[in-house]
């Protein structure tokens, strides 16, 4: 049985028995997962590739609808709901829940357009009112002083640290209750590794992060909570400091002190 710490926070999601099954496999590639993610706090996922870390996260904004066939089994509760309940309104819910991907994917538009984009599927019109949204998202992703003077540029003339900030401006324009991060930044240098991360720890005062990293030094930087998943199992979850100095699962110290990998 999974090691889950006593969170005494408010949940922003509750995980309940949660198995899924992606389409024409018969192992699941979860199974029975529990565990609460505390409200305005950052959860990160760690454990070797394959451990169904990226999965999970998947689950938070049922992205995996996009492709047919796959199977979930349990619930999420969100906001007093279960998300997997086949009346989910999904346009909603990945409005609630952002994500933010592992390789930058700003859209092929302007800057400016990058950020209206969900603001207009949110009904918003009005373009002074699009313009002070724009603005509040791109401070709020730290990067409005360097594209303030080139707002009607493409967004893919943007270095790929730049585009990553715009991604996390794009998803915080709505105003979401929850950001979903898988691994945003393999693919970046260290600089804007570092400016990405300080971003992401500001966010907490706003929003519930769930964050998947391979890097367990990134983890200990920036996550509150840390849970470690080995091949479909939750096998512990527990605060930071504790899981890396203290760890409750012998397969957790294996892992983290270099056993596996």
């Amino acid at each position: 049985m999974a090691t889950i710490a006593d969170i005494k926070e408010n949940r922003a999601i509750e995980v309940a028995n949660l198995s899924f099954t992606y389409a024409n496999t018969a192992q699941s590639s979860l199974r029975g997962i529990n565990m609460p993610i505390a409200q305005n706090k950052i959860t990160a996922l760690i454990g070797p590739s394959g451990c169904g870390k990226t999965t999970l996260l998947r689950c938070f904004n049922r992205i995996h609808d996009l492709y047919p066939g796959n199977f979930y089994k349990g619930k999420i509760v969100f906001e007093g709901q279960n998300i997997l309940d086949a009346k989910t309104d999904l346009i909603d819910l990945r409005t609630k829940i952002g994500m933010i991907f592992q390789k930058p994917t700003s859209f092929p538009m302007s800057i400016w357009d990058n950020i209206a984009y969900g603001l207009k599927l949110k009904g918003i019109s009005s373009k002074s009112e699009l313009s002070g949204r724009i603005e509040k998202a791109l401070k709020g992703a730290a990067i409005w002083n360097e594209v303030k003077d080139r707002l009607k540029d493409d967004a893919n003339s943007l270095s790929g640290g730049q585009q990553q900030r715009l991604c996390i401006a794009r998803a915080i324009a709505v105003e979401p209750q929850v950001l979903l991060f898988d691994e945003p930044t393999s693919a970046l240098d260290p600089i804007s590794t570092q400016a990405v991360e300080q971003l992401i720890t500001e966010l907490k005062n706003s929003v519930s992060v769930i964050i998947v990293t391979h890097n367990m030094q990134q983890a200990a930087r920036v996550s509150d909570y840390t849970a470690f998943m080995y091949i479909g199992d939750l096998i512990e979850l527990s605060p930071t400091k504790e899981l890396f100095v203290n760890p409750k699962e012998k397969l957790t110290e294996e892992y983290i002190t270099g056993k596996f990998g």
